[in-house]
């Protein structure tokens, strides 16, 4: 069985860090690409950045980019968000996603990932 273990959200104050964790089991990690999504309340689902299965290619929301460091280590079977200068628009229910049709590899975009955690939830505020 394919499961995900999110961890890492909680509260932040604006200008803070935060690092999140997506620790995958029942599958080799490094066969598929991975992405980080998000959902703020009101708003609809965003893809935030994803990684290749190798690790050697990123794709980072333009919201996101300079800020967010999306990174994964094979031989422990995760992926890591880190995210730094948080604002309060940051915050949102975070979600993990595995590409497992390998769509990445044909369309370099994260929109593909198919198969999802069930979220963490990261909140920026003073």
């Amino acid at each position: 069985q394919l499961q995900f273990v999110e961890s890492g959200g909680g509260l932040v104050q604006p200008g803070g860090s935060l690092t999140l964790s997506c620790a995958a089991s029942g599958f080799t990690l490094d066969n598929y690409a991975i992405g980080w999504f998000r959902q703020a309340p009101g708003k609809e689902r965003e893809g935030v950045s994803c990684i290749s299965s190798s690790g050697g290619s990123t794709n980072y929301a333009d919201s996101v980019k300079g800020r967010f460091t999306i990174s994964r280590d094979n031989a422990k079977n995760t992926v890591y968000l880190q995210m730094n200068s948080l604002k309060p628009e940051d915050t949102a229910i975070y979600y993990c996603a595995v590409d497992t049709q390998l769509t990445y590899y044909y369309t370099k975009a994260c929109s593909g990932m198919d198969y999802w955690g069930k979220g963490t939830l990261v909140t920026v505020s003073s």
